[in-house]
């Protein structure tokens, strides 16, 4: 595994990705500079990159080349109001760090095939004493996280604070229920 910068909750779980069906892409919600999807492309799997800026998807992009990788860049506006960004489109696991637009849950979830995973982590209340964000749209509630994938198997939760850097997150890695 060539990239130490991906997600320590990412990296701890990349088996379950990996076991996952290749037929259908990852997708890298909100990717930035793809530090967690270009993990996921090095270990074969199709990557899908999404983000709003053109600025990150370039340096993705660029990082792919270089590397020899696969992936596809998808720019797109997740936050568009009454727009489902995933309408018509089914993903083998989504995967999303730093990132929270409450509205977009529900379209997210059910673009997760059945059997899918998702690893999620981004920041909670806790959140303000150290740092950005400090807006409460961009941070989770206690207990949030876990109550959004409530219906899934929860295979690994945290909540709490963590150090290096010190920062109050959430994290889930769930599986949709096979119907």
């Amino acid at each position: 595994m060539s990239n130490p910068t991906a997600a320590g909750l990412l990296r701890d779980h990349l088996g379950l990705l990996l076991d996952l069906d290749r037929s259908l892409p990852v997708l890298d919600l909100a990717c930035g500079t793809g530090r967690n999807g270009l993990l996921l492309a090095e270990q074969g799997l199709s990557v899908v990159f999404a983000d709003k800026s053109d600025t990150a998807l370039s340096v993705v992009e660029r990082r792919l080349v270089e590397a020899g990788l696969q992936g596809r860049i998808w720019q797109v506006d997740l936050e568009r109001p009454g727009v489902n960004p995933f309408s018509g489109q089914t993903f083998s696991a989504v995967v999303g760090f730093c990132y929270l637009h409450r509205p977009l849950f529900p379209s997210l979830l059910a673009a997760v095939t059945s059997g899918g995973l998702v690893v999620y982590e981004t920041f909670t209340v806790e959140q303000r004493r150290f740092g950005r964000p400090h807006n409460p749209d961009f941070l989770l509630l206690p207990g949030e996280l876990q109550t959004t994938f409530q219906a899934w198997q929860i295979i690994h939760y945290f909540e709490g604070l963590q150090n290096n850097p010190e920062r109050g997150v959430s994290g889930i890695v769930a599986r949709k229920p096979a119907f």
